[in-house]
């Protein structure tokens, strides 16, 4: 059996390359390959393998793009650290997948699936991949919001918002230089359409940017306070059940 191996993590691609010795002793891999394009050239000069396994994200993007460049027939099992249930779709187009780090039952379950269907290839549902293309696009979060400015309208830019906090029923945006704007949001509406990454609800009051954390400090029952640059006019405690995320979100 031919396999070729595309994936961008040097040490998994080693370790599967591994597995698949010890498995099929008589595998033969013709190649470990790292990114998108370098998978272009080489599936256009030479013959399909018997055996494609994919990593799903490589270091120049996708490797679904693999088959917007060049016509594969061959039969693909992808690798991905993503949960299984993300790509149930694909299970129906006899494809397999395998999470990262592969397990050696699983990719044995694998193998008899091709070797079952081998002289088989299971066709490749185009539209599908299409479809989970999109699925992995990194989201748009976003960037600006609109304010008013006296009797006129003008917009805020949200790198430069250090957090978000609720008042008397209304919602502002305190900026780096110490000024608030009004946002016509909710706290709730603003989780979605915030970078997770940049911004963390603190509480049931506070969203705040990763820049403005100035001090974190135990706090009664298990909870933590936190020192906000501007300093905020008001507590912000982060309760007990969100101090385990607060925590995983701060060590990104």
């Amino acid at each position: 059996m031919k396999t070729l191996i595309i994936e961008d993590e040097k040490p998994a691609a080693l370790r599967l390359q591994q597995l698949l010795e010890q498995q099929r002793p008589k595998t033969e891999v013709l190649a470990l390959i790292g990114s998108v394009e370098k998978a272009v050239q080489w599936l256009r000069g030479n013959p399909l393998p018997d055996l494609m396994f994919l990593d799903i994200q490589l270091a120049d993007g996708l490797s679904f793009d693999i088959f917007r460049e060049v016509e594969v027939q061959a039969p693909v099992v992808f690798t991905t650290a993503y949960d299984q249930y993300t790509l149930k779709a694909f299970k129906l187009n006899s494809i397999d997948y395998l999470l990262k780090p592969i397990d050696p039952e699983e990719l044995e379950q694998a193998l008899m699936k091709f070797e079952r269907f081998f002289g088989k290839a299971p066709s490749l549902d185009t539209t599908a991949i299409e479809n989970l293309i999109q699925s992995f696009q990194a989201p748009e979060f976003k960037k600006r919001f609109i304010v008013k400015a006296g009797q006129q309208l003008t917009y805020i830019l949200a790198d430069d918002i250090q957090y978000f906090y609720s008042e008397d029923g209304l919602l502002f945006a305190q900026m780096r230089d110490k000024k608030r704007h009004a946002i016509d949001y909710t706290l709730d509406q603003l989780e979605s359409l915030l970078d997770p990454g940049a911004f963390f609800r603190l509480n049931r009051k506070t969203i705040a940017h990763i820049n403005s954390i100035y001090k974190v400090s135990p706090y009664f029952n298990s909870r933590l306070i936190v020192e906000l640059r501007p300093q905020a006019s008001f507590e912000v405690i982060v309760s007990r059940d969100r101090v385990g995320d607060f925590k995983s979100w701060l060590d990104k």
